[in-house]
């Protein structure tokens, strides 16, 4: 081939090359858009963990969700008001003080308490259990026992029981909501901190077969929400339900007639 012909294509790459070049560094130059600096600062003092419990793909998210307004400077829950306080510095704004989430096991069907259809021999897994409608425990709105809350933790806050039940560590827990979003039954709700009692099930069959399946069961005989009286509380479902917006922080129970102690404070049970 031809020496003075391979160098004329070179050299005609080379001038396509430097013009594609010479476009794109224009561009760049006319669309770039400067990223707020405050985004890197939040993102700084963010906990860093990515849990997801903000609501947003990570902390870099959720700092760019911030400073668009489009997050709220208290959405960190693993951060809390310290780093609340820090994003409203940076802002240069108020912030106000958010009362913290944590995780309450609203089920109290344990090996001891539920009854029990048969062995299970599929994946030991809480989703698997509830798809393939083959758990153990007889109760079908029951915690299924197999921990998926507890692998889902990030900051080892739940573990199981000897019961088979999980048990939340008040401490530990952030409120990312991540065990209440593993959990196929819903048996785990995230409520304020100052939320003291609790209707410990989440049965809604009629009272003669919940009572059957469990013992710690709520029959929805009413007697807890005539006693609590003003609207205190409600059936729905035939489940007893606490009003918290007229209940307040108070953590004495409405009554000790519950038949089957479905009722539940945690000042006196010591544990969530």
């Amino acid at each position: 081939m031809d020496l003075s012909a391979i160098l004329i294509s070179m050299g005609g790459m080379g001038g396509i090359g430097l013009i594609f070049a010479t476009g794109l560094a224009i561009a760049n130059k006319k669309l770039h858009v400067e990223e707020d600096p405050r985004i890197a600062q939040i993102n700084d003092v963010l906990p860093g963990a990515n849990c997801g419990g903000c609501g947003f793909a990570g902390c870099m998210n959720f700092a760019e969700n911030v400073v668009k307004g489009n997050a709220p400077l208290n959405g960190c829950p693993v951060g809390g008001v310290g780093t609340a306080n820090e994003i409203a510095k940076i802002l240069g704004v108020e912030v106000e003080a958010g009362e913290p989430l944590k995780a309450r096991v609203l089920c109290q069907g344990g090996l001891n308490e539920m009854a029990i259809k048969g062995e299970y021999l599929g994946l030991k897994s809480c989703v698997a259990a509830h798809i393939s409608g083959g758990a153990m425990k007889l109760c079908e709105w029951g915690c299924l026992g197999f921990g998926d809350c507890v692998s889902a933790c990030m900051f080892d806050a739940i573990y199981m029981n000897e019961n088979r039940l999980p048990v939340v560590i008040e401490d530990k827990c952030v409120g990312c909501g991540k065990c209440a979003e593993a959990c196929p039954r819903n048996i785990i709700e995230m409520h304020p901190i100052s939320h003291r009692v609790f209707v410990k099930c989440r049965n809604q069959d009629a009272g003669k077969y919940s009572r059957l399946v469990c013992t710690r069961a709520c029959i929805g005989c009413g007697i807890c929400v005539r006693e609590a009286g003003e609207n205190m509380m409600y059936l729905e479902n035939g489940l007893a339900h606490f009003n918290y917006e007229k209940w307040g922080n108070k953590a004495d129970l409405p009554t000790q007639k519950c038949p089957n102690h479905v009722l539940v404070s945690l000042d006196e049970e010591g544990t969530t």
